[in-house]
């Protein structure tokens, strides 16, 4: 099984114990601090009985030894030392410090080289817009089915809201399993909510997924329709998703309800009012896929901390799928994952929409909405099994309260896991 995440709000007040090798008690980082605390004070703790003239050249002279220091001993640190060492700088506001260590950095990032190489060049400047109060800027610039068919194997008219379609070719897939049902298919509609955002990243409106897959589903023969809700999830009311009296609903939240504002951040708490609107609609079956990460309301330190785990981890987990030199990575790290890692490190508030949750306290806020877990088909979970092992060894599969965890080495990554109403007939009955 893997690592258990802790939430913070549970500890106490003590920091998330996250990174294994970034330790207070490595010599390193003590090392690091001390000098911190006892060299890097700043020039105003100087003598002042100096005359001015001399003043100056004195605290020049320390300024230099100070950089000197600093760079001796980030000379001896490997990147995630290096990283925390100057998050550490940017939260206690030691300037120069943080931007002796960025200068370091600089030198050692690169956006094509190894997994942490990599990340280190995206957090690096996820740390700068922080240290510059410019993350909000830099974020939106960088902007950039199983379950489902299980529940709906006997159903003749489906609805699907589907609150992340991006694409939408997730559901080819279910669209060619319909075609082949004995006795004819059933009549599907898809309900696409998406905003401006996730149209730019596609180069054109919800209309284009509309008319792809309804390209797909004439040419199998599924009578489809797709209704366009062209709008952030925040503002998605009953209206918005005309559901209709006769047809069985399935809703789908892929990687979507960590942008959605909690009782952290608004009254309105639209991450709660989002579930108890889908379940004011009776669905038969509601799929929750999430990153499983702890940064909602973890302060920055054990946030940044957090943010590096996860997505060295993750992207250890790239390298073995594709090449470096592949464009195509390269572009989704460098707008889509860069873009999150700058939110996460830069931004506050209600300017920070990356606000992730572990698979229990989502757990905790389906069931307070009225919801049950639903047990993911075995089939389901062999399946991914056997595509996780065709890339790397080193992929996991664990399953949990009711939900699916896929990981790398011993660190969770994503949670998969459906859910019904208590009068909702289980999976496979």
């Amino acid at each position: 099984m893997f690592e258990q995440r802790r939430s913070y709000e549970n500890t106490s007040g003590s920091p998330v114990s996250l990174c294994s090798g970034v330790d207070d008690s490595n010599g390193k980082k003590h090392e690091l601090r001390e000098l911190n605390n006892n060299l890097l004070r700043p020039e105003s703790d100087i003598d002042d009985s100096c005359s001015c003239s001399l003043n100056g050249v004195v605290s020049k002279h320390f300024s230099l030894t100070r950089q000197n220091q600093v760079l001796d001993v980030a000379s001896r640190l490997d990147l995630k030392e290096l990283l925390v060492a100057c998050a550490e700088a940017v939260d206690e506001a030691d300037t120069s410090t943080a931007e002796v260590l960025m200068n370091v950095l600089e030198k050692r990032v690169s956006v094509s080289g190894e997994p942490m190489q990599r990340l280190s060049a995206y957090m690096l400047e996820g740390l700068k817009a922080r240290l510059l109060s410019s993350g909000s800027n830099i974020y939106k610039k960088l902007k950039c089915n199983e379950p489902t068919s299980e529940a709906m194997k006997n159903e003749n008219r489906i609805h699907i809201i589907d609150f992340q379609i991006a694409q939408g070719s997730q559901w080819m897939f279910l669209i060619h399993y319909l075609a082949r049902r004995p006795g004819g298919p059933p009549f599907l509609r898809i309900t696409g909510v998406d905003d401006s955002q996730s149209a730019h990243a596609r180069g054109g409106g919800l209309q284009l997924v509309g008319e792809r897959l309804a390209s797909i589903a004439k040419s199998c023969g599924v009578p489809f329709e797709f209704h366009n809700a062209a709008l952030s999830g925040c503002k998605v009311k009953l209206e918005n998703l005309r559901v209709r009296h006769g047809e069985s609903l399935a809703v789908n939240f892929p990687y979507m309800l960590h942008h959605m504002p909690d009782e952290s951040v608004s009254t309105m708490n639209h991450r709660d009012r989002l579930l108890r609107l889908v379940k004011s609609l009776s669905p038969k079956i509601v799929a929750l896929v999430e990153q499983e990460m702890n940064t909602n309301t973890a302060p920055f330190l054990p946030r940044f901390r957090e943010t590096l785990d996860y997505h060295k981890a993750m992207f250890e987990s790239v390298d073995v799928t594709r090449p470096r030199n592949d464009m195509q990575r390269i572009r989704s790290e460098e707008h889509c994952i860069a873009r999150d890692v700058v939110n996460l490190i830069a931004c506050e508030g209600a300017d920070r929409v990356e606000r992730h949750e572990v698979f229990g306290k989502w757990r905790s806020r389906l069931l307070m909405a009225g919801f049950t877990p639903c047990p993911l088909s075995p089939s389901v979970a062999e399946t991914i099994k056997v595509m996780l092992k065709e890339y790397s060894s080193n992929y996991r599969l664990a399953e949990s309260q009711g939900a699916l965890y896929i990981g790398w080495n011993n660190r969770a990554l994503a949670t998969s896991s459906a859910w019904q109403l208590p009068h909702s007939l289980p999976l496979g009955s």
